[in-house]
């Protein structure tokens, strides 16, 4: 199975350091819709990983969480592309929690629950986070500059083997012709 996983916040949709808080304010950025479905063409499976600390600390609830993603499935799908899952971590940063990147707990939930190794699973995010979860479990972490990125990418710990690309868009071009990238 060739598998993606993506961060959401910054990746997909235009990031908010308020919290996407409803459906109305997630927007999708640029090219990231019409690249999930390039990837779905091309066979590949995508799920995202997420953490939505704005549950925890009472910006959104649950039920408003699954209409943003609704809203983000549907939108997806009206660009012929498919998300197979979406996995997300409610918890906020001192609930020491396995989920919330960059510990790598959703990421192994991602692969006990699809019944595969994550070894060399792209794994594309915008922040440190993101890069060190998906470091942290096997699968191989690439940055896009969206959202975070450019931040990210001023960090002194960022490895100089981790690919960086302008968005998603970029990073699924390298992704589908793997000799160009």
């Amino acid at each position: 199975m060739q598998l993606v996983i993506l961060d959401r916040d910054g990746v997909i949709n235009e990031d908010s350091d308020d919290y996407i808080k409803s459906p109305e304010e997630w927007r999708p950025i640029p090219g990231s819709l019409e690249a999930i479905a390039r990837l779905r063409r091309a066979g590949w499976h995508v799920v995202v990983a997420t953490n939505q600390s704005g549950v925890a600390r009472g910006a959104f609830d649950l039920d408003t969480l699954m209409r943003i993603h609704e809203k983000m499935h549907r939108a997806v799908r009206e660009a012929g592309g498919l998300i197979d899952a979406v996995f997300f971590c409610p918890h906020g940063p001192d609930d020491n929690c396995a989920c919330r990147k960059p510990k790598p707990g959703l990421f192994y939930d991602i692969a006990q629950r699809l019944h595969i190794e994550l070894k060399g699973v792209p794994a594309i995010g915008d922040s440190l986070r993101d890069l060190q979860a998906a470091r942290a479990a096997g699968a191989r972490p690439l940055l896009v500059r969206t959202g975070k990125g450019s931040q990210t990418l001023a960090h002194p710990v960022i490895d100089a083997d981790v690919p960086v690309f302008n968005d998603l868009a970029r990073a699924v071009d390298a992704l589908l012709t793997p000799d160009a990238s």
